[in-house]
């Protein structure tokens, strides 16, 4: 099938193009031009008035499946990616099984093929001892290796420092990291139960998974890659005192996920357990520093950290109420409203949600719109007010902290190598995505 999108104003590669045409042929980007097609097309998306990015790449996201399937599954939560402009996603490995083995990694592309709605591929997970698996992944298939250096769900703490300078010399692939210092939550968390003979109260989260804890560990982290020239990618900064240890070498980069960029500890007041996540959500100067970073170069993704659980499990306090939220099918129109209000260009939206992921994982032909890529897009329309109610969730949760919020971004059409997976309000659950493919240097 050949596809124009006609009148779109596309962002890619840094710029914004009014006026302009694009040509999809066979799931492929076939032409961007200014120029009406001579060849006749099977179909037209009039792209007038909207906004035409490159599908996102989530290179953070937590789809439950297999083991945990009551929060959420491969298919639910490709759907609402699909209806978040996401077009391809990298899930992490904290699942029953964990993604610890090569047969573990195996089952989750199978699921896949099945049940994705949109692009896919897996993290692979760092335990304690399994190093000697690293050099028989297969790199053209997966976006590196995720390490878990703080205690977070799913019960992967790599702790052991002979433990994490072995898998620092070792991979070969991009280290993904999750910083957090056990010994100080550990210690925070014992504190705040003397203070208060009831659970400890989640406003009391960041306190516990402190600014500290965090930095304590992203230092070491840090430290670690320069020492072995390992390439380090820290997940979801937090502080602004870890952003210091950024923007001094290319092969250490760090995300922010976009809870961290539009909550702050204020908001536990009014959200409760349903913003507890880790690492913790912490002050307004935090998310200004956050915010500042994303233009400066320090920062060099956004994800989601998308997360289910289900509100039955997001009761009570710090150390009972399950860390996690999910927020895939708004990030983008979350990340808009920072462009309305002037905290980022789109182009740099675009740079932080598409080009950077790709680039620095190796995604292949994804992430831009450049003709002989797979037409992954999403067509956006701004000045399109619209509420987010429970019956618009597509998470299998069933829930969002943003539930209530109006957005003046609206997510039109989500095309998928050149296939309309989500259009108004639909999502096309008979359409399988594609494995991603890498090439790591």
């Amino acid at each position: 099938m050949r596809t124009l999108i006609k009148n779109a104003r596309i962002v890619s590669d840094g710029q914004t193009r009014a006026g302009y045409h694009i040509i999809i042929d066979g799931g492929n980007i076939a032409a961007v031009t200014q120029q009406q097609p001579e060849a006749p097309v099977d179909r037209t998306i009039d792209a007038s008035d909207c906004y035409v990015l490159p599908g996102l790449i989530d290179a953070h996201v937590h789809f439950r499946e297999p083991g945990l399937t009551e929060k959420a599954d491969i298919a639910s939560e490709s759907a609402a990616a699909a209806a978040g402009g996401v077009t391809s996603y990298f899930d992490m490995p904290n699942t029953q099984p964990q993604t610890t083995t090569l047969e573990a990694l195996e089952q989750k592309f199978a699921l896949a093929r099945q049940k994705s709605r949109v692009n896919y591929s897996f993290f692979f997970g760092a335990t304690n001892d399994n190093v000697a698996l690293f050099n028989q992944l297969p790199a053209d298939r997966i976006p590196g290796i995720k390490l878990f250096m703080g205690s977070s769900t799913g019960n992967m703490l790599v702790d052991r420092r002979e433990s994490l300078e072995r898998i620092f010399q070792t991979a070969r692939l991009p280290l993904m990291a999750h910083c957090e210092d056990t010994a100080i939550i550990n210690r925070n968390m014992e504190a705040a139960r003397t203070t208060d003979s009831r659970f400890p109260d989640i406003a009391l989260h960041p306190l516990i998974r402190s600014a500290e804890a965090c930095y304590a560990s992203t230092q070491l982290a840090v430290a670690l890659a320069e020492q072995t020239g390992a390439r380090l990618h820290v997940a979801h900064l937090t502080t602004a005192r870890e952003l210091e240890l950024f923007g001094r070498s290319p092969r250490i980069t760090a995300e922010a996920v976009v809870a961290h960029l539009c909550f702050t500890d204020a908001d536990y007041a009014r959200l409760g357990a349903r913003i507890k996540i880790n690492p913790a959500i912490k002050t307004e100067a935090d998310r200004t520093a956050l915010r500042q970073a994303l233009t400066d170069g320090r920062i060099a993704t956004v994800g989601t950290d998308h997360a289910p659980h289900l509100l039955s499990q997001k009761q009570g306090g710090c150390d009972t109420a399950a860390s996690g939220m999910p927020m895939i099918q708004f990030s983008l129109v979350t990340m808009l409203e920072l462009v309305d209000a002037g905290i980022l260009s789109i182009e740099r939206l675009v740079e932080l949600m598409c080009h950077q992921p790709a680039r620095l994982f190796g995604v292949q032909c994804r992430g831009f719109i450049r003709e002989g890529y797979r037409a992954d897009l999403v067509v956006v329309r701004p000045h399109s007010a619209w509420t987010v109610k429970k019956d618009c969730i597509l998470s299998k949760c069933g829930w969002s902290p943003m539930e209530g919020h109006t957005f003046q971004w609206q997510v039109e059409q989500t095309l998928c190598n050149g296939h309309t997976v989500y259009e108004k309000g639909r999502v096309d659950t008979a359409y399988a995505g594609e494995e991603i493919a890498f090439s790591h240097e």
